[in-house]
């Protein structure tokens, strides 16, 4: 899968291309990640990508021109990608709407800045909008990293299909309960079941585990 990142801070994303489970599927070359600056699109001498919004009010607001731009020149080279702007105002990113991304062989993701972007960019340019949750934080970044990493999971060959099948919010459940050693630490010990090696009890627990914990934690999930 790509993944092509429009951003004002292409530095960023380091976090995940470096270490840990994106930068091995990188390695792998199961993924790759490509990141635009935008300001590389503005058309004037002091690389400006943003202005004043109409109608007043505090901050600015990232521009129609350089944006588009920037996304026809990944379309040049990436006709199918689906572009997704990451904005608070978006769907909910949860375990279905990540498995649906999975599917695509491109994804073009849009950080915004400053109050967001020109709203004729929402309205023509992006195919879906996108929300890790219900606060604001400074910038899309973040918000893309997070998409990046709980895509890249579900892809063949990433985690090894087994492990990413057991997932929390996988069947809308909450992950079991994980013990390793020491079998037992300050009076607490690891539950019988699992030091039996009767793997049918094994699961059988695993999944009543999960249940409960979703009862117990997110109910809403068991009502969906």
């Amino acid at each position: 899968m790509k993944f092509e990142i429009i951003t004002l801070f292409p530095e960023m994303f380091s976090a995940i291309t470096e270490e840990g489970v994106v930068a091995r599927a990188i390695k792998k070359s199961i993924i790759s990640i490509r990141e635009w600056q935008l300001r590389d699109f503005s058309s004037n001498k002091y690389k400006n990508i943003d202005d004043k919004p109409y109608g007043g009010g505090g901050g600015m607001v990232m521009q129609v021109k350089p944006i588009r731009d920037c996304i026809a020149k990944i379309k040049e080279q990436t006709p199918e990608t689906k572009v997704i702007y990451l904005s608070p105002q978006g769907q909910a990113l949860n375990q279905s709407l990540v498995e649906k991304l999975a599917s695509f062989d491109s994804l073009t993701l849009l950080c915004g800045r400053y109050e967001g972007v020109d709203e004729r960019i929402i309205e023509n340019d992006i195919d879906y909008e996108v929300s890790i949750g219900d606060y604001v934080i400074s910038g899309g970044e973040l918000a893309a990293m997070v998409l990046i990493d709980s895509v890249s999971r579900r892809l063949p060959n990433v985690l090894g299909n087994e492990d990413s099948l057991k997932d929390s919010f996988t069947n809308n459940l909450l992950d079991y309960p994980h013990y390793t050693r020491p079998e037992t630490i300050d009076g607490q010990t690891v539950p019988e079941v699992l030091l039996s090696g009767n793997q049918a009890k094994i699961d059988s627990w695993r999944n009543e585990q999960s249940i409960e914990k979703t009862n117990q934690k997110r109910p809403d999930l068991i009502t969906k």
